[in-house]
Formats: structure tokens, C-alpha cells, sequence
């Protein structure tokens, strides 16, 4: 069955561009001219991604993931945006979206994002159910994460991350590996989203005075097994 995109832009030529492109590559697509219409679309239409622009009338892209995400809403979603700012891709990622492009983007290079996207939807752990480093627990039969028997709530690609982090540790990562492990990106990339999401697991797993996640400068990530 071909998976399902809504694309939400106010531009009509946008719209059909996307449209195209994606069934082309074999996807079916709904659109929405705003994301005031997306979100009635929302109440009867379950699409797998949503590809939301920044830049609209009524309510701009941020505040349609915003309310989506507190109404408990995680169907995956790709911003889309002419800004370029790195402060405006951060507020992105940290409402909630999985990935952002900047206009003007090659077609191929979008629907390659998209197909990362629903992979990393689609994450199911299939090696060790229990992993677990100094005072952290990842049980992926329950998908839930702990810190010294405290629950911690983790998105889901905070969790897939984490797992891969886990699964490594003592091991230094390079940003490459973690996207292609955790975004499914084999392409050039110059995405900040690795460091965005290393910043989010920081924040919810450096207390007490636990900080495992370290930056190997100029190489990558590590999570410092305990001491022994």
C-alpha cells in the first residue's frame, strides 16, 4: 500500500510540484492549502508524513506542529522553509519536526529525506532488549528509558539515538554514522540535527552528576561506559 504525504503550503505551484514529485516516487499525496485546513484534514485523514511550510497565512508552520505535538499528534513532519537561519531550524526540530529544508531544494535530495523519515518512523529494536550504561535503562520491549528507576520521556527518535549511543558505548560516533544509523541520511548532508538531538538527550539525562554523553571534537559522539 502507498504511503500517504500531506503536503500543507499556501503556495498553489508548490503544492503541485511536491504532488508530482511524490507520485512519481510512488507515494500518494493530500494537500492543504493552510495549516487551519490541514488541521480539520487531521480529524479524518491519517497520512504517514506531513510536509508543513513555515511561511503561512493564519498559522505559520511552527505553531501547526506546536499544537499538533500537545494534541498528541506524531505523525512525522518535514519543514519547509526560504529561511535558512539556523536559530529558526533548531526551533523546528525542537517543536517536534523530524527534519527541515531550506528553498530552493532539489527534488531528489527531498524525496530521499522523506523515505529516511518513514524508516525512522517505522524503528523497531532487533537485538538486545535491555541496554543500559551508569544510570541510564533502555528497555525496548517496553520502549521506555530510565534513570536510576526514574522514567524519562523520550521522543522517538530521542529513543532510537539513544539506543544506537547505548548499543556503542565506549565507542566514538561520527555525525555521518549517527545519520545514517538513526535518520536513515547516506547522502551529503549538512544537518545540524545530530547536535540538536545530543542536546535534547542531555538535557533530560545529565543530572545528578551523570554527563556520559561526551563530543569527541572534530570526530563525534561517545557514551562513556560507567566506571569501573
Amino acid at each position: 500500500m502507498s504511503q500517504l504525504i500531506m503536503i500543507i503550503d499556501d503556495e498553489a505551484g508548490m503544492r503541485d510540484l511536491l504532488g508530482d514529485a511524490l507520485k512519481l516516487a510512488g507515494f500518494e499525496t493530500v494537500t492543504a492549502a493552510d495549516a487551519m485546513i490541514a488541521q480539520t484534514l487531521l480529524r479524518t485523514t491519517k497520512p504517514d508524513l506531513l510536509i508543513v511550510d513555515i511561511n503561512m497565512p493564519l498559522m505559520d508552520g511552527f505553531e501547526f506542529i506546536e499544537r499538533i505535538r500537545s494534541n498528541g499528534d506524531n505523525t512525522p513532519a518535514l519543514m519547509l522553509s526560504a529561511r535558512g537561519d539556523r536559530a529558526d531550524i533548531t526551533k523546528g526540530l525542537t517543536l517536534g519536526a523530524d527534519d527541515y529544508v531550506t528553498k530552493p531544494f532539489g527534488l531528489e535530495e527531498l524525496v530521499l529525506r522523506i523515505k529516511a523519515i518513514l524508516r525512522r518512523s517505522q524503528f523497531t529494536v532487533e537485538t538486545a532488549t535491555n541496554l543500559s550504561s551508569g544510570p541510564i535503562t533502555l528497555d525496548s520491549d517496553t520502549h521506555q528509558v530510565t534513570f536510576k528507576d526514574e522514567v524519562v520521556d523520550l521522543s522517538p527518535t530521542e529513543f532510537r539515538l539513544l539506543h544506537v549511543l547505548l548499543e556503542s558505548k565506549g565507542r566514538v560516533l561520527s555525525k555521518t554514522y549517527l545519520l545514517d544509523e538513526v535518520w536513515g541520511i547516506t547522502f551529503e548532508s549538512e544537518s545540524t540535527v545530530v547536535d540538536t538531538y545530543i542536546s535534547y538527550l542531555r538535557k533530560k539525562l545529565h543530572r545528578d552528576g551523570y554527563e556520559g554523553i561526551k563530543t569527541i571534537r572534530g570526530v563525534g559522539f561517545q557514551l562513556q561506559p560507567e566506571k569501573q
